[in-house]
């Protein structure tokens, strides 16, 4: 077990500590439970490690009722947002169908707490309530990968990036998953000492502590493992340039290599054609926006760099085994009540809905 001592903290401010930190965490409906964990357990810790209390916290939802993590697991909250005592930073805590997640009462109280001075974080997909509440405006934003998409066609004025977390002034946003593990043990690190975080990192088994600088893993580009920089630099070129494909040739040009040697670099890394996986990499793309946005289908066939709807939706179904239509449906339901418009969609009951973008083959031979 390890032992920390005002010793081994004598850079720190640990032994000045009079008032633990108080940390805030507001549950949205269907919160992703791995990401509070990974957020709450480090503060547990860092107060057993130094023998202080150097933070506190508690868990809000808006009635203060418990509320179902993505899990449909319930848990006990300490009180609603009304009744929340004087906080020094409050986190929302996001998950899934985080358009149906908080209400008009929840932003205009995350607008009062940042004019009271409260520190505001987002984790996972809950900086797209500090977004509409207008306080990302201008700012850099981390959040899960699956729903950059949205809070891009969202609020434009947001800067997303493809960080693991972003700490900028007096925001703090975070990607999900175990992200924010590496987030508090960064934090706690610069408030109290690396010999502190780093203690809790021997605690929680981890091999090392990702900082501001990593980025998240996202799908078609890591799944390569390790690859020839060239093969990187290619799928990087490819990201870049979805609303308008290059041509193989402007891109092997680019590359600064022939049209024959790319193709081989693909054939030989990832077993399929540059043009193969160009084509997936933008159909992959047009999922996301069927499953996150209210775009049009022929707004996204030309987003995506599709000359027209019929051949965007040939490409699809061939791909993809059903239509963009069929696919837009299967994560949406119509309103009776509404006109037949995307706008007026609801989504499906949350705890049935996974993002089929995100969704593995699995082998059963493996």
């Amino acid at each position: 077990m390890t032992s920390l001592t005002n010793n081994n903290l004598a850079s720190s401010k640990s032994s000045s500590v009079s008032e633990p930190t108080r940390i805030g965490f507001l549950l949205l409906h269907n919160y992703t439970l791995i990401s509070l964990a990974c957020a709450v357990e480090p503060l547990r810790m860092a107060n057993r490690l130094s023998e202080k209390e150097l933070y506190s916290w508690v868990l809000l939802t808006e009635d203060g009722e418990p509320v179902a993590a993505s899990d449909g697991i319930r848990a006990h909250v300490d009180a609603a947002i009304g009744d929340a005592q004087t906080l020094d930073v409050l986190f929302v805590v996001g998950g899934m169908d985080i358009d149906h997640a908080y209400t008009p009462r929840v932003i205009d109280w995350l607008k009062k707490l940042d004019k009271s001075g409260v520190q505001l974080g987002g984790i996972c997909t809950g900086a797209m309530a500090l977004a509409q509440a207008h306080l990302l405006d201008g700012k850099e934003c981390s959040m899960h990968w699956e729903t950059m998409v949205l809070m891009q066609e969202r609020h434009p004025q947001v800067e997303c990036n493809n960080h693991l977390f972003t700490v900028e002034g007096n925001r703090i946003t975070c990607s999900g998953g175990t992200a924010p593990l590496d987030m508090m043990l960064n934090i706690i690190g610069k408030a109290y000492g690396k010999a502190l975080s780093q203690g809790i990192s021997e605690m929680f088994i981890l091999d090392r502590i990702r900082d501001q600088t990593d980025n998240q893993k996202v799908p078609l580009r890591y799944t390569m493992g390790v690859a020839p920089p060239k093969l990187i630099e290619a799928t990087t070129l490819m990201e870049a340039n979805i609303e308008e494909p290059l041509s193989l040739v402007e891109l092997a040009q680019l590359l600064g290599i022939s049209r024959r040697q790319m193709e081989r670099l693909f054939k030989n890394n990832l077993d399929c054609a540059p043009s193969r996986y160009y084509l997936l990499l933008r159909l992959h793309c047009a999922r996301r926006l069927l499953k996150q946005t209210s775009l049009s289908i022929i707004d996204i066939s030309s987003s995506c760099g599709f000359v027209s709807r019929p051949h965007f939706s040939r490409c699809y179904a061939s791909h993809m085994g059903l239509t963009p239509r069929e696919e837009r449906s299967a994560a949406f339901i119509e309103d009776p009540s509404a006109e037949t418009n995307y706008t007026d969609l609801q989504l499906e009951d949350p705890a049935l809905y996974e993002p089929h973008y995100g969704r593995v083959t699995v082998d059963p031979s493996a």
